[in-house]
């Protein structure tokens, strides 16, 4: 087994760390951490950093993950296979991710989250406390997921994104809201109320313009939407057969069409 571990690193005692797996420079592994097979941690990195939030000491990582400096991930949280982050990124605890997830730089994801496989969230992200957030959604740099609906309170809600949504930059979502599968939030938007499944919603506040499938390319003059039309690197090859059937899901378990 061979793990390539910086001098400067510190290990603190019962931490697992997988084959051909590396450490950089100045970092720091609590106990409890798990670090999955072929996985790589950057410099001046916190992982598995104590907290009496925390439902659970152990933090896992998944196989083949990047962690970029200067990255800090609270203990208690879960984190699968193939997890990619920016570089000074904060991950609170009790949160699970699923596979393949991707998070930029400087983003922010806040204790008690859910985030699904597949999703992209770009840099300087806010993911407030008790967000919940699908698979396969983009999320664009400078949203806020919001959850204190008379701030200062203890009264938190999480924002729910559903699967295959799309945040465009600089929106805000407010407690509570959900945003329908499939559906598109415009640049700049403030989202107050829920939006239907497979709609284009703007402004501020953000309303109902018309169904997504109704965008279209500029260059092409084909529908945009769904955007796997047009946009399938990174993802699985029968994405239109996994969007299909999660599409029937939320309209049979959520009534919109």
């Amino acid at each position: 087994m061979k793990i390539n571990i910086s001098p400067s690193a510190i290990i603190e005692s019962g931490v697992e760390i997988g084959e051909n797996s590396s450490i950089g420079a100045f970092t720091i592994l609590r106990k409890g951490t798990k670090v999955g097979a072929n996985s790589e941690i950057g410099s001046f990195c916190e992982i598995g950093t104590a907290t009496p939030l925390a439902e659970n000491p152990q933090l896992v990582i998944g196989e083949n993950c990047k962690l970029r400096s200067r990255t800090t991930i609270y203990a208690g949280s879960r984190i699968g296979n193939n997890f990619i982050s920016g570089h000074q990124v904060v991950i609170r605890e009790n949160t699970l991710i699923g596979d393949d997830v991707r998070v930029g730089t400087f983003s922010d994801i806040q204790g008690d989250c859910k985030i699904g496989n597949f999703t992209r969230i770009h840099s300087s992200v806010h993911i407030g406390k008790y967000s919940k957030v699908g698979s396969f959604v983009w999320i664009f740099p400078y949203v806020v997921l919001t959850n204190d609906p008379l701030p200062p309170s203890n009264n938190l809600k999480g924002v729910w994104i559903q699967d295959f949504a799309v945040v465009a930059a600089m929106s805000t979502i407010l407690p509570g809201v959900i945003v329908g599968f499939g559906s598109l939030i415009g640049a700049k938007s403030l989202v107050k109320q829920d939006v239907p499944i497979e709609v284009l919603a703007l402004g501020s506040p953000a309303r109902t313009i018309k169904p997504v499938q109704k965008i279209r390319n500029n260059v092409t003059g084909l529908p945009a939407y769904p955007w796997f039309q047009h946009y399938t690197e990174g993802y699985p090859n029968d994405i239109s057969l996994i969007y299909a059937k999660l599409r029937k899901t939320f309209i049979k378990d959520h009534g919109q069409t």
